[in-house]
């Protein structure tokens, strides 16, 4: 079976009591948001739960392209690598709140690829030249200016190399984001929602873009990003999936047209669910995205109902050949009583029966 991971904000002092209930509750693993303007650092909080757990893997979901240069982001996942005993995982997509906050949309494909490049250089030890790297002479001049007798000519990180290489794990939904991910990541990880022949779709973009370059098609390894809520209640579950969802659903629509393959009623629900999406208001339960998702959309996108649903629909996405399972939570919700309590039902009743041996 996949292996079954799960997520929370990047808390320095409330990760600590998380990562220690990941671990004691049979979860494979701990991701935290890079969000700067809505959580704390992650990298920060990702070396405290490593300090307090054995077992459990850890990582991003998502950081971006954006936000850190490439050195800085194999520098931190390195760091939280040595620190966990080789646990770490760095999960970066194009970028999402963390730019909207700062008044950008996500990162434009060439320098997605480009960086994903650099990245894994970083991560193998290796060096990228100077010349690549994206920093503009208005904001600092080359280090030759200085006119010193000797200098850096390349960019590397020098304590890395010889020792495990961190995987990365890209989030991807539409096809250029999965053929990217495909060639430039060790496990692709879809943001398609629950529908098996969308996961299925994802999974043949890329291997045929590996086979495409030369590369084994069978040479890269699978995840998806799952919203789901287990109650017995199954108004009560699409309730509490509708905020989370929202974020979701939106990346399947994030430039206007449908990504991937889904009938035409789900188009037309997403189309108008888009037109409605603030911002402000992510991820929120009463925001008007999350209030706008109808019921056929919810249950299309997300996997909600009692534990034996979500054992049979999250079986059959790993029976495509995904590897890894990240149940997507609602942060929103899940401190209120009905919130804690999918949250343990699930835990009970759904992970033991899907526990990754």
């Amino acid at each position: 079976m996949a292996e079954l991971w799960t997520h929370g904000y990047a808390s320095p002092r409330g990760i600590t009591a998380l990562a220690r209930r990941v671990e004691d509750k049979g979860w494979d693993g701990l991701c935290v948001v890079d969000s700067q303007n809505l959580s704390g650092d992650p990298y920060v909080a990702l070396a405290m739960a490593a300090t307090v757990t054995e077992r459990i893997g850890l990582g991003t979901a998502v950081t971006n392209s954006v936000t850190r240069m490439a050195a800085a982001t194999a520098c931190a996942i390195a760091s939280v690598d040595k620190v966990s005993n080789g646990r770490a995982v760095l999960g970066i997509s194009r970028g999402d709140s963390a730019l909207a906050h700062l008044g950008l949309a996500p990162a434009r494909f060439a320098q997605f690829e480009r960086y994903l490049r650099h990245v894994q250089a970083f991560l193998r030890g290796d060096s990228v030249p100077f010349s690549e790297l994206e920093v503009s002479a208005d904001i600092a001049p080359p280090v030759e200016d200085l006119g010193l007798a000797e200098s850096p000519d390349v960019s590397q990180i020098f304590w890395l190399g010889g020792d495990r290489k961190v995987p990365v794990e890209v989030a991807a939904t539409g096809p250029r984001a999965i053929a990217l991910a495909a060639l430039h990541a060790e496990r692709v990880m879809f943001a398609l929602g629950a529908d098996p022949a969308r996961i299925a779709w994802g999974i043949g973009v890329a291997k045929q873009a590996r086979a495409d370059a030369g590369l084994d098609p069978d040479a890269i390894r699978f995840g998806a990003y799952v919203n789901c809520v287990c109650h017995s209640d199954l108004t009560t579950a699409r309730t509490l999936v509708r905020g989370a969802l929202s974020l979701f659903a939106r990346f399947s629509i994030l430039h206007g047209k449908p990504a991937g393959p889904m009938p035409a009623p789900m188009v037309r629900a997403l189309e108008a669910f888009r037109d409605t999406y603030d911002m402000r208001e992510h991820s929120k339960n009463d925001s008007p995205q999350a209030e706008a998702l109808t019921v056929e959309l919810t249950d299309y996108f997300a996997i909600v109902g009692p534990p034996q649903t979500c054992i049979e629909r999250l079986t059959a996405l790993a029976d495509l050949g995904l590897d890894k399972l990240f149940i997507a939570a609602n942060f929103r919700v899940a401190d209120t009583p009905l919130g804690r309590e999918a949250h343990g039902l699930f835990e009970e009743a759904v992970l033991p029966e899907l526990r990754h041996d």
